[in-house]
This record gives C-alpha cells, sequence and structure tokens, in this order.
C-alpha cells in the first residue's frame, strides 16, 4: 500500500507541474500575442497615415507647386498649345 501511494504521490507532482508549465506557457503566448496585435494595430494607423500623405501629394495643386517651384517648369503661352483631335490622328 506504501508503494501504491507514493507511486500516485509522485505522479500527482508531474501532473501538478505539467499543469503550472502549461499555464506559464500559454500566459507567455498570450502575452505575445497582445503585443503582436499592438505592432500590427500601429501599422494600420501607419498605413493610414502614409494613404493619407499620398492622396495630398498626388493632389493637382501640389503637383503644380512641386513643378513650379522644384523643376521650374511654366504654363505655356495660349498661342504654343495645340490641340490635337483623335479624328487628325487617323488620317
Amino acid at each position: 500500500m506504501t508503494r501504491l501511494n507514493l507511486t500516485l504521490f509522485f505522479v500527482l507532482i508531474a501532473v501538478a507541474l505539467g499543469v503550472v508549465t502549461s499555464q506559464h506557457k500559454a500566459r507567455k503566448l498570450y502575452f505575445e500575442l497582445e503585443q503582436l496585435q499592438n505592432i500590427a494595430k500601429n501599422y494600420d494607423t501607419e498605413y493610414g497615415q502614409l494613404q493619407l500623405e499620398q492622396s495630398t501629394w498626388a493632389m493637382h495643386s501640389k503637383v503644380e507647386e512641386f513643378a513650379t517651384k522644384k523643376l521650374q517648369m511654366q504654363v505655356p503661352d495660349a498661342n504654343r498649345i495645340q490641340v490635337i483631335s483623335l479624328e487628325d490622328m487617323s488620317r
């Protein structure tokens, strides 16, 4: 009977250690999951900001301002502008 009790006692200790270990791993993985979700939220926020910035830079006024100031481009005079219709190109 004493051997059976000792065997059951050691089995109980082993199972208890297994439960503690698995709970520790589960908590550690849950904490890591929360961290990764926070990182994903930050990336989503940054992506939204970059989309807004891209749409701002693509606005006609920004393109015109950049062309005028940085590239020193000018709008041509009206007499230098030629309009070509598609009908003229087919001939």
